[in-house]
This record gives C-alpha cells, sequence and structure tokens, in this order.
C-alpha cells in the first residue's frame, strides 16, 4: 500500500500566532507538533513504565534506564548526557543516583570515572516494558498506515531538525 500525502488544512494550527506570523510560519506549526509530541510521549512513557511495574519514575529517570540498558555496554555520565542529547548533567547525575538507590542500575567506580550498567532488576525492567510498548503502541501502527520504514524517515527528519536546533541554540547564545 502507498502511502498519499493527505491535503493539510488551510487553517494553522500553532502554539502562538506571534511566532506564526510572516515567513517561516511553518516552522511555528512544526513547534507546536512537537510540543504535543513531548507531552505525548512523556505520558506514555510514565504509564508503560507504571504498567511496567514502576510508576516511581520520571520520564527523564525512563530514558536514563533505557539508555544504561542500551546494548548491555556500561556508560559514563557523560556518555549518557550525549546520546540522550543532555547538556544539564545534573539532571541526569540526580536521576543515575535515584535508579542506583532503587537498584535498577549498578555503578562501578575506575579512577577517576564511575561507569553505570543496568542491573538485572533494571534489565528486567526494560523488558517489562518493551513487552508492554509491543501491545499498546507498536502493535496500533499498521492502523496509522506507517510501517518501519516510514517511522525511520520521521526519526531521521526529527534528528536533522535537532541538529538545526542546536545550531541555532548556539547561535542565540552568542547573540
Amino acid at each position: 500500500m502507498t502511502n498519499v500525502p493527505k491535503p493539510l488544512p488551510e487553517r494553522r494550527i500553532v502554539s502562538s500566532r506571534h511566532l506564526a506570523e510572516g515567513e517561516g510560519w511553518e516552522a511555528s506549526e512544526l513547534e507546536y507538533g512537537m510540543i504535543i509530541a513531548y507531552n505525548a510521549f512523556t505520558r506514555w512513557m510514565s504509564r508503560c513504565m507504571a504498567a511496567a511495574g514502576n510508576g516511581d519514575l520520571t520520564p527523564l529517570e525512563i530514558l536514563v534506564l533505557h539508555n544504561t540498558n542500551h546494548r548491555g555496554r556500561e556508560k559514563r555520565l557523560t556518555d549518557i548526557c550525549f546520546l540522550l542529547n543532555i547538556e544539564d548533567t545534573h539532571t541526569v547525575n540526580y536521576a543515575l543516583r535515584k535508579l542506583l538507590k532503587q537498584e535498577l542500575i549498578e555503578a562501578e567506580k575506575r579512577g577517576k570515572e564511575v561507569f553505570y550498567r543496568a542491573s538485572d532488576k533494571g534489565a528486567a525492567l526494560c523488558d517489562a516494558y518493551r513487552k508492554i510498548r509491543q501491545d499498546c503502541f507498536l502493535d496500533g501502527l499498521p492502523r496509522m498506515d506507517m510501517n518501519g520504514e516510514e517511522l525511520r524517515r520521521v526519526a531521521a527528519q526529527l534528528r536533522a531538525i535537532s541538529g538545526q536546533y542546536d545550531q541555532a541554540s548556539r547561535a542565540a547564545a552568542s547573540l
């Protein structure tokens, strides 16, 4: 089945009209879509994790747990921040401390560096999350006419857009 783009409504769907005036107004529509998607995604992560057995984790803590479980490799604080594109290291450090306290991750100090990895308990929680994600999210994608290739295309576009926002933030910081 070929995905034929549906015509877009004439009405602009934006969160801030003052940002949607003049040339480039479409960026405001994109930003509103990202705001809605971000909030839906963080709500989803929290509810999926609660269904998996731990309703006490914030969305950031969930991301950090999944990242420490990723490929079964140890990671440093700087690695986690880099991979998640988080500049504010103290928020990730706080998340790591909370995950350690709940015994969802383990830490090993080597010299001045601390390396983190998911514990067996944390890996099991990630697996439970994965199963719920399959049942509640992935199984519904075919109803949206989205296949794996389309998801990959959207993901690549989002990564490219994030690069543009990163570059713009560096430019703004130099003003």
